[in-house]
């Protein structure tokens, strides 16, 4: 992923499965040449992409930009577009990303008293718990698939945890979840369906934890618990903002968690000066060179590739470019978080780089509240399979792997390893 285009090669072609596999030098080409720049999406729809880091930095933070999809000057065929795929019929689009000030201002501070330093450092144990139980099922056999295997559940059944699922009904929730990064960038019908189920059964919970509520929250009460107790407290939370609140916690916390544990490991496999100095930390007992390295992972090559939608509300120029009212404007995280103007050697892996203020989890207002999770699961995941499994190996040719389609995120299908089988 370090291949520069040259000064006159012509521009890039988009989207295609190629550009998946390695998207990097169509990015260098677009902050060189085109650095805000208007395409044709798959969906058909529209948009500005913007791609160096000082641009990406004031776009994300510029209240001027939108997250309401209301704001879309697209015609009506085209609505529907721009978010998760069935989220509109659901009823489910008042979260966290699709709403402005005031109301987002109102719904972040209920939720973000489940993700603060203590609450998620509480949570640590069993981050734990659930890593090592996961290597167990297949550390005897020499071989997995670390995205089905490890990467996809570990997050899945956190986030469950974290929310208040119990235990019986969260394999459901991995069947949902897997149709809905299965279906990523393909037919937006199996997505739509299971956004439906867990509708369904978001409504169901919340009523259920509603009715057997206590008068007091008790220790580490559950997310939904607390979003219910707060909507019944003054604070206005409806029950569709609960149970939206409830879903795009579960699908931002799982997939760009997925994606941060199977490009990360990829990422050290393909790397081996810096995965055995990762390794010679943990086995010296340290912590440093860990918490750096994840930061960096999610520089070089991180889950999220574009921020999630913005629409102009008024005139405004990013970058030089005048942007109309109406526009869909996309920021994209990986090609400024591999800008040369702001990252020394940017498409060199440096688990130690300290000057880091990579936007892998945004900036501004809509900084992703679930940060603290991610970082605490994206460490205990990949300590624990280097330690675990220390002859971690590809099973594959880098070029055979997969990358999933898709305009958000970025994650591959699968991730085949090997490694001598550990009784």
């Amino acid at each position: 992923m370090t291949d520069q285009p040259t000064p006159h090669s012509p521009a890039p072609e988009l989207f295609t499965w190629e550009f998946a596999s390695d998207p990097y030098p169509a990015y260098a080409w677009l902050r060189e040449h085109a650095p805000v720049h208007r395409t044709r999406l798959p969906s058909g729809v529209e948009a500005w992409l913007v791609t160096r880091y000082a641009d990406a930095r004031q776009a994300l933070a510029d209240q001027r930009l939108s997250k309401n999809p209301a704001h879309h000057d697209e015609p009506a065929h085209a609505k529907g577009k721009t978010g998760i795929p069935g989220e509109r019929k659901a009823e489910l689009m008042t979260h966290l990303l699709n709403i402005d000030p005031p109301d987002h201002t109102r719904l972040r501070r209920l939720v973000s008293k489940a993700f603060t330093p203590r609450r998620v450092a509480e949570f640590a144990p069993r981050v734990q718990e659930l890593a090592d139980d996961l290597i167990d099922r297949f550390a005897g056999t020499g071989s997995a698939d670390l995205i089905h295997e490890f990467a996809f559940p570990l997050p899945i059944y956190a986030i469950c945890d974290m929310l208040g699922v119990p235990r019986e009904d969260q394999d459901d929730f991995r069947d949902w979840a897997g149709m809905m990064i299965r279906h990523g960038g393909g037919p937006r019908g199996g997505v739509a369906r299971s956004v439906k189920k867990m509708r369904g059964y978001l409504a169901d919970l919340i009523h259920r934890k509603r009715e057997a509520l206590p008068p007091e929250p008790g220790p580490g009460e559950d997310l939904i618990s607390g979003l219910i107790r707060a909507s019944d407290h003054g604070e206005h939370l409806t029950e569709n903002e609960a149970a939206a609140m409830a879903f795009i916690l579960l699908f931002a916390g799982f997939e760009t968690t997925v994606n941060l544990i199977g490009n990360g490991t990829y990422a050290l496999l393909t790397h081996p000066g810096q995965r055995a100095r990762l390794q010679t930390s943990l086995a010296a007992g340290e912590r440093g060179l860990l918490e750096t390295g994840v930061e960096e992972l999610l520089r070089y090559d991180g889950p999220v590739e574009l921020a999630t939608w913005r629409f102009a509300t008024r005139p405004l120029t990013i970058g030089g470019q005048d942007i109309a009212p109406g526009d869909p404007v996309l920021v994209v995280l990986a090609a400024a978080d591999r800008d040369p103007e702001r990252f020394a050697d940017p498409n060199t892996l440096d688990l130690s780089r300290r000057d880091n203020q990579h936007l892998g989890y945004g900036h501004g207002i809509h900084y992703c509240l679930g940060a603290p999770l991610a970082r605490l699961e994206g460490q205990t995941a990949l300590a624990t399979l280097l330690t675990r499994l220390p002859d971690l190996r590809l099973a594959v040719d880098p070029d055979e792997l997969r990358w999933r389609g898709g305009l958000i995120m970025r994650g591959l299908r699968a991730l085949p390893v090997s490694f001598t089988p550990v009784p």
